[in-house]
């Protein structure tokens, strides 16, 4: 491998390692945000007919959690 490949080769792995960084950073925001919408539930700040906010957190969850497979 010449020496161009290599430094393409680690740059790809760069950027790669950077994502995988923003996505476990992405995924505690999410588990945070679903965590304090369960508590506001059991509290009763929070209605049934307004589970919109969890599906959308679930789904962002599901999809940052897709790519570790």
């Amino acid at each position: 491998m010449g020496t161009q490949d290599e430094n393409l080769l680690q740059h790809e792995l760069e950027v790669m390692a950077g994502i995988l960084e923003s996505k476990a950073q992405y995924r505690k925001i999410v588990k945070a945000g679903i965590a304090k919408w369960v508590k506001d539930f059991q509290d009763g700040r929070i209605e049934i007919k307004t589970v919109d906010d969890l599906k959308k957190l679930i789904e962002i969850d599901i999809e940052l959690q897709k790519d570790e497979f």
